[in-house]
């Protein structure tokens, strides 16, 4: 029996898609960039992004978090974001994925968001900074992580039954990631007093 291929096409997830790997890919081009002049230029001073010692992305770029595979966290950025553009364009070109190519994608958007999770968590408690790049990188993983997920449930993927649950949710994703966003916001400002800092 060939494998399942699943039948509708997500126009709006497969704009969003494109969308999101490109704000994404430039986010983590402009990081390696960074990265790249910082090493070869040791003595340049601080970074463009480095606007206050709250702002920066120096010292996330130099910590061990940074590089926790062994090579600068952009890196995988610049690979992982090609995939959402591919998918996308794929999708608006006419394209049909069997369910284990939805699995398999929605799997690297899952490690995607739990990375940025993690990040998250180290930027605010254990750097004590908001690296300006990095954000962005947020900003487009999370709603991409909700979207994924919810198209998963109302294509039928995950199984028949959750197709309703899909389609009442898929209108919820925008609230989904501004709440994921204003918690975020609420525990960097807890945690960094963020307004006083700026202002």
């Amino acid at each position: 029996m060939p494998p399942r291929t699943i039948q509708t096409r997500p126009i709006r997830l497969a704009v969003w898609l494109v969308i999101a790997g490109v704000i994404g890919w430039i986010a983590a081009f402009a990081l390696t960039v960074e990265k790249f002049h910082a090493l070869t230029n040791p003595d340049a001073g601080p970074a463009s992004c480095d606007f206050s010692p709250l702002v920066q992305c120096s010292k996330n770029l130099d910590s061990w978090q940074g590089s926790v595979l062994g090579f600068p966290n952009p890196i995988l950025g610049l690979t992982g974001w090609v995939a959402p553009i591919v998918v996308g364009m794929a999708i608006l070109a006419g394209a049909r994925f069997a369910r284990w190519f939805w699995f398999a994608f929605a799997a690297g958007i899952t490690f995607a968001f739990g990375f940025v999770l993690w990040l998250i968590g180290h930027s605010i408690f254990s750097l004590g900074t908001l690296c300006p790049w990095c954000m962005v990188t947020w900003v487009v993983t999370i709603p991409t992580f909700y979207a994924v997920w919810v198209q998963l449930l109302r294509s039928g993927v995950i199984s028949p039954s959750p197709q309703a649950i899909g389609d009442s949710l898929t209108a919820w994703v925008p609230l989904m990631a501004f709440v994921t966003y204003a918690i975020v916001a609420l525990i960097a400002q807890l945690r960094l007093d963020v307004i006083g800092a700026l202002f």
